[in-house]
């Protein structure tokens, strides 16, 4: 019985997830746009963006998503290449980005995830979702598949287990999910950050040279078209001003109970959810201060350099 109740809840989380997707899409002048020679940003309504990259030999994808999102990629993809799609990289854990690997699998091609995404991928099954083929471990990881170089990057625990950012130094443009969402006050709560080593991986980041980014997430009027280092740059400030902002207030003698209602960042006004969600921000801007960062974990092989 419990079994049936686990499947109907996740069958309605999806439901709700869909709905949410569909009643927020942007409109979309195209679902794919090439941004550099033979890669190309991807689309199916302007809420989740993969990449996706033409080598000599094959096709490389970077976030399958979903199984609706997986099949009008290869469908895409098809449009534009008959080259076979040889790999599909996981950037981490989560379900609404880790799901629909079956739809390239099925297509004959490996997906990979960092060993911290794949152990959770399996200990967490969902009907969207299969465990990757392969995984890899460690900080950084670096492939040359059909004469193109890829960099596989996992700076620590920023957001949910073995996220990783993947970087083409030749063409210097990078994939990030979830970790800078351009244009946007953090979603929520920010379930499952680290904000303190979210804010030490963004520093990272700027250390790579990239031109363009495509981010699996992007308020900007064109999502599909790549961002840049700027938008690195922006999230971090965001983060460094949410907490200063809080501390400022401390300072000033504010009750710390309400600072979440009294704090206002108008820097940020104009990006998307800040009426919604930056009171929430700032309370768990709160309760990291007070309890302590979380989520955390000791460090482990998997994690160090190989």
């Amino acid at each position: 019985m419990f079994t049936a109740y686990s499947r109907i809840i996740k069958s309605f989380c999806l439901t709700l997830l869909v709905i949410s997707t569909i009643s927020n899409a942007k409109a979309l002048e195209k679902s794919a746009v090439e941004l550099a020679d033979g890669i190309y940003s991807f689309s199916t309504n302007g809420e989740y963006i993969s990449m996706f990259v033409i080598t000599d030999d094959s096709v490389l994808v970077f976030e399958t998503m979903n199984s609706f999102h997986a099949k009008a990629m290869i469908s895409k993809i098809k449009e534009i290449t008959d080259k076979p799609i040889k790999m599909a990289f996981h950037s981490h854990n989560h379900w609404d980005h880790s799901s629909g690997g079956k739809v390239f699998v099925d297509e004959g091609a490996d997906t990979l995830a960092h060993v911290e995404a794949a152990a959770w991928m399996e200990a967490n099954p969902y009907q969207d979702m299969i465990v990757p083929t392969q995984t890899w471990s460690g900080n950084l990881k670096q492939l040359e598949l059909g004469g193109v170089q890829v960099e596989l990057h996992y700076l620590g625990m920023n957001h949910g287990l073995g996220m990783t950012v993947f970087y083409l130094p030749e063409s210097k443009v990078a994939y990030i999910a979830d970790i800078v969402t351009p244009n946007r006050v953090i979603f929520t709560v920010a379930p499952d950050f680290n904000l303190r080593e979210w804010e030490r991986s963004l520093v990272e980041v700027l250390k790579l040279d990239i031109d363009k980014v495509v981010y699996s997430h992007n308020e900007h009027q064109k999502p599909l078209q790549q961002g840049d280092k700027t938008d690195v740059l922006s999230q971090l400030e965001y983060l460094r001003d949410l907490r200063g902002g809080f501390y400022a207030e401390l300072k000033k003698g504010t009750n710390p109970m309400l600072i979440p209602r009294t704090l206002k960042l108008p820097k940020y006004e104009h990006w998307v959810g800040y009426n919604d969600w930056l009171e929430m921000n700032v309370w768990r801007v709160l309760t990291d201060e007070f309890m302590g960062p979380f989520p955390w974990r000791p460090e482990t092989k998997d994690h160090k350099n190989q």
